[in-house]
């Protein structure tokens, strides 16, 4: 299984990005997909996640109301779309797929960066 995530770059304060990850595999038969984050010098963390089974998607608190992250199956592809981005950091995105007895599948990155 191969994630590509595409769709980072620069921009400024109160601007929208959307993410894309493109799944090599059909995304209906994944356990769950998400987003995690990560800045220099901190660890990962979670951005997003969805599950297949319909289930409400969640989000960290410092994205809710701005992030939304959503599936298209018959495109195979994750996206987040991330409005009102707020400067100060430049983490790179990170694309992940969870599929039970598997385990999970990570992307390259694609990194954000937001100016003031």
């Amino acid at each position: 299984l191969q994630l590509v995530e595409s769709g980072g770059g620069l921009v400024q304060a109160g601007d929208s990005l959307r993410l894309s990850c493109a799944a090599s595999g059909s995304t209906s038969s994944f356990n769950s997909m998400g987003w995690y984050r990560q800045a220099p010098g901190n660890e990962r963390e979670v951005v997003a996640c969805i599950t297949s089974d319909g289930g409400p998607s969640n989000y960290a608190d410092s994205v809710k109301g701005r992030f939304t992250i959503s599936r298209d199956n018959a495109k195979n592809t994750l996206y987040l779309q991330m409005n009102d981005l707020r400067p100060g950091v430049t983490p790179v995105y990170y694309c992940y797929v969870w599929i039970t007895a598997h385990g999970s599948y990570w992307g390259q990155g694609t990194q954000v960066n937001v100016s003031s």
